[in-house]
C-alpha cells in the first residue's frame, strides 16, 4: 500500500480496564470481565453473565464531566476517545484536518429503556429529553463535540464489523488525502434491547463463554469502548513519539448467507482475510498472530475456523479470542480488539484464549491458552464478523 497510515494513539475502555494500562495488566494475570449484571436492570440478573464495564453512570458523568442525562454509549466512547487523542500527543491539532469516524449499534437505546419504564406506568412521567439522542449518530456528534473535531464526522452501524469498518474508512480517508488525523474506532453499552435479542437467538451462554473450544455453548455480552489515532505521514512527522505501527491492509466482504449467522464455509471470513493480505502485499506466512473474532458460538467459530483452516493449513499462526476476557462488546469489538492488536506488535506479546479446553474436532488449530512474551510480532491480523454475513478483517504491521 502506497502512503502509509500510522496509528499514534490508543485508548480503550471494557469490562477488564478503564485505559489501556489497566488492560495490560488484566492480560498478563489472566483477569476476564465476566460477572453477574450489576448496571443493567434486567430480569436476567444472576441469569446471564455479562462482561460490564465496572464503571456506575455517575462514576463516568464524574469522569467525562458530561451532563447527567447522558447515555452510557456516549460516556464510554467519551473516555476511550479521549484516551487515544492525549496519548497521540499531536501538536497544534486545530490547524489540521481532523475527523472523528465512530461506530456503535445501540445508540441511546439505554436512555430509551429508562423513559419507557416510567412512560408505561403513567404517560405523565418521563422527561423527553432523555431520549433526544436516541439514534447512533447522535452519541458521535455528542462526543465529537467534546473533542473538538468538526472537519469530518460520521458513523458506521454494520453489526459487530462496524469498529473495524470505522477505522479502516478512516485509514482510507488519510490515503485520499481528505484528512490529516481521523479518530476511528466504536462503542457499544448493554442494554436490555442487545441482551434480551441475543437471548432470543439463543446464543448466550450461561457460563463464561470457551471461545473455539469444542463444548462451547455460546457467547457472553459485553460493553466497552476502542479507538485509534491514525495520521498521514506529514502529521508523524510532526511528532515527538514514534509510531505504534501502520494499518498496512483492510477489506469488508458480505457473503450475504443469513440475517444472523455466518455461511458454515466461511466464504465472507475467507474473502475478508485474503482481501486484508492483498491489500497489504503480505502471504498468509507473514502473518504472525491472529485475533480472532472467537465469539463462542457454535456457528461463528466453527465458520471462522474453517475460513482459517482454508487460507492458512498447514502451517498456522498464533490465534486466540480477547472476547474470553471482554466479551463480546459487538459494535465496539473492531475497535477495542484494533487496540489490542496493536499493543501485540508494541509489546511483542500474544494474548491467552481463557476457559480452552477441548480441540475443535473439525480444525487442525487450537489457541494459544497462555499469555506470552518476548514473541516475534510483525504483523498481526483482527478479524471481526457480523450479522448478514458483513466481515472485514484489518492488518496491522510494524514500522
Amino acid at each position: 500500500m502506497s502512503a502509509p497510515v500510522y496509528i499514534v494513539g490508543l485508548g480503550v475502555i471494557s469490562g477488564i480496564g478503564n485505559n489501556v494500562a489497566e488492560h495490560l495488566a488484566s492480560f498478563e494475570q489472566a483477569k476476564a470481565g465476566m460477572g453477574d449484571i450489576t448496571t443493567l436492570n434486567t430480569i436476567h440478573k444472576g441469569q446471564l453473565p455479562v462482561a460490564e464495564v465496572k464503571l456506575s453512570n455517575e462514576q463516568l458523568v464524574a469522569t467525562t464531566g458530561l451532563p447527567e442525562r447522558s447515555s452510557r454509549t456516549a460516556l464510554l466512547s467519551y473516555v476511550a476517545a479521549r484516551e487515544a487523542l492525549d496519548d497521540a500527543g499531536i501538536p497544534n491539532l486545530n490547524s489540521l484536518r481532523v475527523g472523528f469516524v465512530s461506530a456503535n449499534t445501540v445508540g441511546g437505546m439505554d436512555k430509551s429503556e429508562d423513559f419507557y419504564v416510567q412512560f408505561h406506568a403513567d404517560d405523565n412521567k418521563g422527561k423527553l429529553r432523555n431520549i433526544f439522542d436516541h439514534e447512533c449518530g447522535s452519541m458521535t456528534e455528542i462526543v465529537a463535540d467534546q473533542l473538538g473535531i468538526g472537519d469530518f464526522i460520521t458513523t458506521v452501524s454494520t453489526a459487530c464489523s462496524s469498529s473495524a469498518n470505522s477505522i479502516f474508512y478512516g485509514a482510507r480517508l488519510i490515503r485520499n488525502d481528505m484528512l490529516d488525523v481521523v479518530v476511528a474506532g466504536g462503542v457499544d453499552s448493554l442494554t436490555k434491547l442487545t441482551l434480551n435479542g441475543f437471548n432470543t437467538l439463543m446464543i448466550l451462554d450461561k457460563e463464561f463463554c470457551k471461545p473455539f473450544d469444542e463444548n462451547r455453548a455460546g457467547l457472553n455480552l459485553g460493553e466497552g469502548a476502542g479507538y485509534v489515532v491514525m495520521v498521514s505521514d506529514k502529521v508523524r512527522s510532526m511528532l515527538a513519539k514514534q509510531p505504534y505501527c501502520v494499518i498496512s491492509g483492510y477489506n469488508n466482504s458480505n457473503d450475504a448467507y443469513h440475517q444472523t449467522a455466518s455461511s458454515p464455509d466461511g466464504t465472507g471470513s475467507y474473502m475478508a482475510m485474503k482481501g486484508a493480505l492483498d491489500k497489504a502485499g503480505l502471504q498468509p506466512s507473514d502473518i504472525d498472530y491472529i485475533n480472532l473474532h472467537g465469539t463462542g458460538t457454535l456457528n461463528n467459530d466453527s465458520a471462522e475456523g474453517t475460513a482459517i483452516k482454508r487460507l492458512f493449513d498447514p502451517e498456522y499462526p498464533p490465534v486466540s479470542s480477547t472476547k474470553s476476557f471482554t466479551g463480546h462488546t459487538l459494535g465496539a469489538s473492531g475497535g477495542v480488539e484494533a487496540v489490542f492488536s496493536v499493543l501485540a506488535i508494541k509489546n511483542q506479546i500474544i494474548y491467552p484464549n481463557l476457559r480452552f479446553e477441548t480441540q475443535m474436532s473439525e480444525l487442525s488449530f487450537k489457541p494459544e491458552t497462555r499469555f506470552m512474551k518476548n514473541q516475534h510480532i510483525k504483523h498481526v491480523m483482527s478479524n471481526s464478523f457480523g450479522f448478514g454475513g458483513n466481515c472485514t478483517s484489518l492488518i496491522f504491521s510494524a514500522v
